[in-house]
């Protein structure tokens, strides 16, 4: 392959990917081209050699490669052949191997393999990239785990997998596993010290490594902590409890992998450790490019979560407490020997790395644990722990350090005094009580990053630390309040941890002891790191606001800065305005990339010269020893710029490696890479600017203790949110520029461009802040901070002068805050600029050039909307400067805008008074009308508030008059507006409409406002609604549609509205203080009132389900009071008057186990009713006032009857009759109550005591002093024949009726599917309801002459109607339904009852059969014949419950409410109906049964010769079937003869109506005729000589249990038309069986 090798100056083709490589700083340097065929996407640089990644993925390396089988150095790039095939995504370079993760996620290694640094056990090196596989052990089987970048060291190597875990293999304690320091670990091992947490990036020195880590939010404390080792399964953690504190250890040391040895270090005397437990991360979806900083953010937390954090913290460690709290003289006391053990500690030490570890080790971790603890509470330590000032502290816990080794004497005094003042800085930076105030915020973010802590505080001073100063509060929205979920951006919120060896202080924790385990450097935390670099032996960490802090080796000044030893983080020294967005660092140097004046990038050196042949000197100069600090070949006193830099072109990153440095450029392709560049710079520069404003204005301000008082609450409030904004936008800018800067190093494309994908975000930001600004703005805060700002800044504020960029002199510190808080929005221009000019570098056709012109117009539009709410801001608080009067503190809000007003009398109220002055006002969110008397000294007295979304203004015709009107309506005023002008009539128009359409929809259209509307409005007149707040849909001023009404005494309607009436159906709900409870009422509502069904709960535990009217109980209805386990349970049915029980009505009485069923008046008993009891007694006759007074009749369980004068209940008063259930009588005057001894004056008869054979004359007959059937349930009928449109039955237009029907069924029915749902019958409108709909809407001929086809759809027509409650028939039946089996359940199951059951259902039918001809008129009446169109007609079968094949002809057809009615109704009454049969036919059903049991004892043969059977009918059985034989049926056989026809018979007791059971009956008959046809083998004719033995022996063997009950159900509701044909003689036959079994004596 050719390559060539050119100078950096001359045009070498290609335009992206160009790579320049150099050495040393001095001007004679002259970079030279490395040329590719391909772009270069990205350089690792090793000690001698780099590897190459180039676009398609290919992989190629260069320089010295001793692994290599033709082992040489080489200048010509060379192709790694063995990942041909394989396409690489990312590189990396150690000193001597290197590494490459492809597009799945493998990792493939290669170059030396001495410690294991390429995971391949038995090799020392490994010529060729060969498979590493990372196996995560998962329940037995392992997993492999995909990578997604590489770092490469001199001995280890890590890996970051796409679960953001570190994976190490390698050797040496900078590997990070637990006792990995003495031997190689071959295999790739997880760093569970870093399990749980988010890492986002990995970076390795020589000996060191570093990660830089995710802070953790409040979302990871969800996810379940990793508590095991995944190598031993040994527990990570242990808790032990004491008497008044807990420890908390993770000093876990995993076994397996590698055997410690001596050379290891021994555990330390007092390690720190984290607060929390290590929690796992989350599993990442996707995998992220190379390079990228990663798209996680922290969660930020709520001003007020800080406190709530440290209780949390206190109550954790108390809660395994038992002592009480150790005071602060305790904690002083345990500091104390703390410190005591310590310096004995190194007392005893002898010398030496074993000697000096512990001490050194305490040294640093007691500070980072005291630090730890001081921000994980969020308090200032020094305010903790009084007497102990934190720098004596310090001091006290710091001995003096022995010697490292026995070899580093040389380094002497000087030493050890430079790394105790570095000690102190870090003591400075980490634990000062300033650092510590600025990390509150975050402090409960972040856990103690410290392995192995002793916790040891007392909850007492966590408690206290968790009530942490009030002015926090103000500074949490600075701490970045983007809320990062979306994932979309990188996170600012980051810790930098460190491990490894530590001798040059390259772990950056204050000291140079090694470090086995990860650690947070404490300094770091908040400063925004985005990138960490490890060079050799130093290390690098680059902010979001492009500062760049340095620590470790300083030899050659390769830190940028020349103090020296650097222990701890420190700033690089670059010049003002210099920007650093990326770094890299070799042996002996780092190289940082910046922004400069201009937007081409240019490159800094830091560190040693490197002349020529000096290379091949490099290793040896690395093993020599720190005594010869500085190196021959000069260095840099703090970084230079490369004169050269500006002849690369566009630079995308830098490396450096060994003595070596590489740059990857890109020349300006029509332009693209110059705005690339600019788009980032300019971002990048902006974040600093904001930075800058945040730290140094916003933050000292908000920390003044005067602030409160010179501003006021409210707007302190409003400028804390504004604080909030600016700290959101802020950190969305740091993290755009963070993502920006990451887009340049990998891919400098459209693709990544979160601006362009996401532009909503940062659409949505500067409008929220925008509006920050300008409500504070309004509020005339600006003003109010003029003293706060000359406290902070002094009387000449160069600062915000310098910040605002403000030009002009002699501006007011106020004014300067103005145009400092406007200065970010400016930058939204800036964003519209940059995306139009990038979008001119892409073809006008393109899918890129539109997508850039899109997000290009919503940034402009947003521009000029933000100049315009600026206008507003102003116009607004000028406005509110020359208000006159008082109004303003109660007009003046934060949000209200002003747009115009009529001062000019521009506009006037017509009708006004003489002297009466009115001004209106126009704000954003309100029509203000101000009124007054004209002399009056204070003009404006009162002033009223019409709110925008409840006001409608409608413009006035122009009559002869000229009156220019607008008429404004409001939810309680109308009145008409008068304006100068027909052009001021417009304007006004105009604005009202196009503020009140903005306040409605919150966006800027300017369209005319709707008519009907949604919104919350409180009533402020005297009336039913004062007080009363309304939200819901409004038109033209009044409530309209659905809504929520609720009254300040607790009284909430929801429901629909009409005309500003509750109307249609609605929910209201009231308090019942005395009860502690609500009433509750769910229904029908109309003008303002309960009208219709509904149901009402009341807070005494009462129920009332029925009919209102003008909002009181009116029509049929039940009230259901108390319950079983109260003191007076008790239901009643029946008609309501005026909220009164009158009417007819049942009452059931469950304490006294009576139930009433008559007439009521005013609530009372009074007229004709019926009384039973449960033990059996049944009254009927005349009540008043409730009680038992007049003629009535008694009757008990035994029969006795009294018939005669009452005077109360149970009470007998006057003459009457008892007669015994013997016959005998007692008639005269009778006194006293029943069951409690009688007083009787009269005569007792004996009547049959000589001629018993006659009837007993003395039988009373019931039913005479009861309510008629007609009289019972009339407000039910009502209600029907209401719904249908008439006023009294049969009285009403019929066309008015069915569109009733068609509305009650269509309009309503989503709503009433609601409705049910939530009510006692769910799931009404399932899916053979909806069916059952369907069929409704065919409605069938209602005119015209009914044939047999229009009788038969009615039918099936009515029978749908009945089976849905939308409907007005079927809500008939469903009530009637009711109202049968309340009266004739429970205790109303008494015999006595049954006539009256009987003729009710009578009337049922009777009844509603009106209603059927009223709605088709041509249905004959009852009885008439239909005429028949078809001759052979066979009438369908009535459906029923029963399933069988029923099917019958019928002997023509007749109109008949039985036939049409009967099987609707039936099968709803039938268990009450049918349980009144059984008790009335208890004793003739007990005596047949008795004897169908006796009789069906006998086999076939003996039963068919006692019934009298004749022999021919007796069926044969063959048992050996031969031709002509014929065998009697054998003796011993049982129930075979006739067994279809009894199998058939038995199907009576599952039908319901007599029609249906005299079908059975018909179908029975016929099996019996096809059996004996069978047998004689010919047509038939039956006598009933010979049916009748034949059917009785059938009924009984089918056994039937009930079946005197069956046979008088059928004789009192048959069809009067069928009882005189073949049917009624089939049901006589039946009848006649039933009384011959009760009479059949076996002989």
């Amino acid at each position: 392959m050719e390559t060539q090798r050119k100078s950096s100056g001359e045009d070498g083709g290609g335009e992206r990917g160009l790579l320049h490589a150099w050495r040393g700083y001095s001007c004679s340097v002259t970079p030279e081209r490395l040329l590719l065929p391909r772009p270069i996407l990205q350089v690792a640089l090793g000690a001698r050699h780099a590897v190459l990644l180039v676009e398609g993925g290919q992989v190629y390396s260069v320089g010295a490669l001793p692994w290599k089988q033709k082992a040489s150095e080489t200048t010509d790039p060379t192709l790694e052949g063995a990942l041909s095939g394989q396409r690489v995504l990312t590189v990396a370079a150690g000193s001597f191997h290197c590494g490459a993760v492809t597009e799945d996620g493998g990792v493939h290694m290669w170059g030396d393999n001495g410690a294991g640094q390429c995971g391949l056990s038995g090799l020392s090196s490994v010529p060729n990239p060969t498979p590493v596989a990372l196996m995560e052990p998962e329940c037995g089987s392992a997993q492999v785990v995909s990578v997604l970048e590489l770092a490469c060291g001199e001995r280890h190597t890590l890996a970051l997998s796409l679960q953001r875990e570190v994976w190490a293999w390698g050797g040496g304690c900078q590997l990070g596993l637990n006792g990995a320091a003495a031997s190689s670990v071959w295999r790739p091992r997880k760093v569970e010290q870093l399990a749980g947490r988010r890492v986002l990036q990995v970076a390795c020195g020589a000996s060191h490594s570093l990660a830089l880590v995710r802070c953790l939010g409040p979302g990871d404390a969800q996810r379940p902590p990793v508590d095991k080792c995944s190598h031993c399964n040994q527990l990570l953690y242990t808790m032990t409890d004491k008497e008044d504190h807990v420890i908390i250890s993770d000093g876990h040391c995993c076994p397996l992998g590698v055997e410690p040895t001596e050379d290891d270090p021994p555990a330390p005397a007092l390690k720190a450790s984290p607060s929390e437990p290590v929690l796992p991360s989350h599993l990442s979806s996707t995998s992220e490019p190379p390079g990228v900083t990663s798209s996680d953010s922290a969660h930020t937390q709520d001003s007020g979560s800080l406190a709530n954090g440290g209780e949390e913290l206190s109550s954790a460690v108390s809660r395994a407490k038992s002592s009480p709290y150790p005071d602060e003289r305790a904690v002083k006391e345990y500091l104390r020997r703390l410190s005591d053990n310590t310096q004995a500690d190194a007392k005893t030490a002898a010398g030496g790395r074993h000697a000096l570890l512990p001490s050194a080790g305490l040294a640093s971790s007691t500070l980072n644990n005291l630090a730890s603890c001081a921000s994980a509470v969020g308090e200032r330590v020094a305010s903790t722990y009084e007497a102990l000032s934190f720098k004596k502290m310090m001091n006290f816990y710091l001995p003096s350090r022995p010697p490292s080794s026995e070899g580093a004497a040389e380094v002497g005094d000087l030493t050890a005094e430079r790394v105790r003042l570095e000690d102190s800085v870090q003591t400075k930076k980490s634990c000062s009580t300033g650092d510590i105030h600025e990390e509150e915020a975050e402090g409960l973010r972040r856990r103690l990053s410290l392995p192995g802590l002793l916790s040891q505080v007392s909850p007492r001073l966590l408690r206290r630390a968790a009530h942490s100063r009030m002015r926090a509060v103000a500074l949490t929205p600075l701490g970045g309040a983007v809320p990062e979920t979306k994932e979309l951006l990188p996170s600012l919120q980051t810790e930098v941890w460190s491990w490894g060896r530590g001798e040059h202080g390259q772990l950056g924790h204050g000291d140079c002891s090694d470090q086995p385990q990860p650690l947070c450097i404490k300094s770091l935390n908040n400063k925004e790191v985005v990138r960490v670099v490890a060079g050799a032996q130093h290390s690098l960490a680059l902010t979001a606001q492009c500062q760049v802090f340095s620590w470790g080796r300083n030899n050659c000044g390769q830190l940028g800065h020349m103090e020296t030893p650097s222990t701890v983080p420190r700033l690089a020294k670059m010049s003002e305005g210099i920007r650093v967005w990326d770094a890299s660092a070799g042996e002996r140097h780092s190289l940082l990339l910046a922004d400069g004046d201009c937007i081409q990038p240019i490159i800094y050196y830091s560190g040693q010269q490197v002349k020529d042949g000096e290379e091949d000197e490099e290793e040896g100069v690395a093993q020599e020893g720190e005594g010869d600090e500085r190196q021959a070949g000069g260095y840099t006193q703090q970084p230079v710029l490369l004169p050269f830099c500006m002849n690369l072109g566009y630079v995308s990153s830098v490396s450096a490696g060994g003595g070596r440095c590489m740059a990857l450029s890109d020349r300006n392709m029509m332009g693209l890479i110059a705005s690339f560049h600019e788009l980032a710079s300019t971002e990048r520069k902006f974040y600093g600017k904001l930075y800058n404003i945040k730290t140094q204005v916003i933050r000292p301000l908000l920390e003044l203790e005067s602030l409160s008082s010179a501003l006021g609450q409210a707007s302190l409030g409003v400028l804390q949110t504004l604080a909030g904004q600016f700290g959101h936008l802020c950190h969305l800018t740091g993290q755009h520029s963070a993502s920006l800067t990451s887009n340049l190093r990998r891919c400098r494309g459209l693709q990544g461009l979160l601006i362009l994908e996401h532009h909503d975000i940062f659409l949505d930001s500067y409008s929220d802040y925008c509006s920050a600004v300008g409500n504070f703005q309004v509020m005339g805060g600006f003003q109010s901070l003029a003293k706060p700002l000359l406290d902070v800044f002094g009387k000449s504020p160069e600062l915000l002068q310098r910040l605002s960029e403000c030009s002009e002199e002699n501006t007011t510190a106020p004014d300067l805050m103005v145009a400092l808080f406007y200065l970010p929005l400016r930058h939204v221009q800036e964003y519209g600029r940059l995306l139009l000019k990038l979008a001119t570098c892409y073809e006008a056709n393109s899918e890129d050039y539109k997508k850039l012109q899109d997000s290009w117009s919503k940034f402009e539009a947003l521009s000029l909307q933000l100049k315009r709410r600026r206008k507003e801001a102003e116009f607004t608080f000028h406005f509110w400067k020359s208000f006159p009067g008082k109004m303003t503190d109660s007009l003046r809000k934060p949000q209200r805008r002003l747009i115009c007003e009529s001062s000019n009398k521009a506009l006037t109220l017509q009708n006004a008074g003489r002297f009466s002055v009115n001004w209106f006002i126009l704000f954003n969110d309100a029509l203000v009308h101000a009124q007054g008397v004209a002399p009056h000294k204070n003009l404006f007295s009162t002033h009223h508030i019409f709110p925008l979304a409840t006001l409608w203004v409608e413009p006035i015709p122009e009559d002869d008059s000229s009156l220019h009107g607008l008429k404004v309506i409001t939810p309680e005023e109308t009145f008409t507006l008068l304006a100068s002008s027909p052009s001021e009539k417009s304007k006004w128009l105009r604005a009202i409409n196009q503020a009140v359409d903005q306040a409605l929809s919150g966006t800027e259209q300017k369209s005319e406002p709707p008519i009907s509307r949604t919104a919350s409005y409180t009533f402020y007149k005297e009336g039913r609604l004062k007080e009363a707040t309304y939200e819901g849909c409004w038109v033209s001023g009044k409530p309209h549609g659905s809504g929520v009404l609720k009254w300040p005494d607790g009284r909430i309607y929801t429901g629909t509205f009409k005309n500003g009436l509750e109307d249609g159906f609605g929910e209201f709900s009231a308090p019942n203080k005395s009860l502690n409870k609500s009433d509750c009422y769910q229904g029908h509502w109309k003008d303002g009132k309960m009208h219709g069904p509904g149901t009402y709960r009341y807070a005494s535990g009462e129920v009332y389900d029925g009919s209102f009217q003008d909002g009181v109980r009116h029509g049929h209805g039940m009230l259901r009071s108390g319950k079983l386990n109260t003191s007076s349970p008790s239901v009643f049915i029946g008609q309501w008057l005026q909220d009164k029980k009158t009417g007819y009505g049942v009452f059931d009485d469950i304490t006294k186990g009576e139930k009433f069923m008559g007439m009521w008046q005013d609530h009372l008993r009074q007229g004709t009713g019926v009384v039973v009891t449960q033990f059996g007694l049944y009254y009927e006759g005349a009540f008043k006032d409730n009680k038992m007074a007049g003629t009535g009749v008694l009757v008990s369980e035994d029969d006795t009857t009294y018939e005669g004068d009452f005077s109360d209940d149970w009470t007998l008063s006057g003459k009457g009759v008892l007669t015994m259930a013997n016959g005998d009588y007692l008639e005269g005057s009778f006194s006293g109550e029943w069951g409690s001894g009688l007083k009787v004056t009269g005569s007792y008869f004996k009547p049959h005591l000589f001629d018993s054979g006659k009837d007993k004359t003395r039988a009373v007959k019931l039913g005479r002093l009861c309510v008629s059937a007609e009289e019972k349930w009339q407000a039910v009928f009502q209600e029907c024949w209401s719904q249908l449109g008439c006023e009294a039955p049969g009285r009403g237009e019929l066309l008015k009726a069915w569109e009733n029907i068609a509305v009650a069924l269509t309009s309503h029915r989503q709503h009433i599917q609601d409705r049910y749902a939530s009510s006692v019958r769910p799931g009404l409108m399932s899916l053979s309801h909806s069916k059952t709909l369907e069929g409704l809407e065919v409605v069938p001929h209602h005119e015209g002459p009914i044939t047999v086809e229009r009788y038969d759809d009615i039918r099936t027509y009515l029978l749908n109607a009945c089976d849905t409650p939308l409907h007005p028939l079927g809500q008939l039946v469903e009530t009637l339904v009711a109202v049968y089996r309340m009266t004739y359940v429970g205790v109303g199951a008494n015999r006595r009852l049954l006539p009256l059951a009987v003729t009710e259902i009578k009337s049922y039918l009777s009844r509603i059969f009106q209603i059927v001809r009223f709605l088709f008129p041509d249905v004959p009446e009852e009885g008439a014949l239909i005429p028949d169109s078809a001759s052979s007609f066979q009438m369908k079968k009535e459906p029923s419950a029963a399933d069988a094949p029923l099917e019958s002809p019928r002997p023509g057809l007749v109109a008949s409410s039985w036939a049409l009615l009967l099987p609707v109704l039936l099968p709803r009454l039938y268990p009450p109906l049918f349980t009144l049969y059984a008790l009335e036919k208890e004793k003739e059903d007990d005596l047949y049964w008795e004897c169908v049991l006796r009789l069906n004892k006998q086999p076939d043969l003996a039963l068919l010769a006692f019934l009298g059977v004749q022999q021919k009918f007796w069926p044969i059985s063959t048992s050996v079937p031969e031709a002509g034989d014929k065998q009697l049926v054998v003796s011993s056989t049982k129930d075979s003869c006739f067994a279809s026809a009894v199998e058939t018979l038995q199907q009576i007791s599952t039908t319901f109506t007599p029609t249906d059971k005299l079908q059975v009956i018909q179908l029975t008959f016929e099996e019996i005729t096809q059996v004996v046809q069978s047998l004689l083998q010919q047509d038939f004719l039956w006598s009933m000589d010979e049916l009748f033995p034949v059917f009785l022996y059938v009924v009984l063997r089918a056994r039937i249990r009930n079946l005197g009950s069956e046979v008088s159900l059928m004789e009192d509701l048959m069809d009067p038309s069928v009882q005189h044909g073949e049917l009624g003689i089939m049901f006589t036959t039946l009848k006649a069986c039933y009384y011959q079994i009760q009479h059949e004596k076996v002989t």
